[in-house]
C-alpha cells in the first residue's frame, strides 16, 4: 500500500494545484483547487483555495457529486474546514 502524507490522521495527495483530502473508500473527499498564490521567500503560498466535498460513488451523476463548496483564503484554513466536513466524524 503506497504512504501518503496524513493531516489529522485522514491521506493528503497532491496532484498538480489539486489536493484530495480523505480516503477514496469512504463515502467522501475533499477536493481543494489551489487558484491563488504568492510568493514568500523561496516557496508559493496559497492566497485563495476552493473546496468541494465530493460523494466517492461513481454512480452518482458527476455534477451531483459535489455536496459543498467553500472559498478559504489559505492552505490552513481550508485544511481545518476540511477536515471538519470529514475527518470529525
Amino acid at each position: 500500500m503506497a504512504k501518503f502524507f496524513k493531516y489529522k490522521g485522514m491521506p493528503l495527495v497532491r496532484k498538480g494545484n489539486e489536493l484530495y483530502y480523505g480516503l477514496m473508500g469512504d463515502p467522501e473527499v475533499v477536493m481543494m483547487q489551489l487558484v491563488g498564490k504568492k510568493p514568500l521567500g523561496d516557496i508559493e503560498v496559497a492566497t485563495k483555495v476552493q473546496l468541494y466535498r465530493m460523494v466517492t460513488d461513481e454512480s452518482v451523476p458527476v455534477m451531483e457529486r459535489i455536496t459543498k463548496t467553500a472559498v478559504k483564503g489559505s492552505l490552513f484554513e481550508a485544511l481545518d474546514l476540511a477536515y471538519d466536513w470529514i475527518g470529525a466524524r
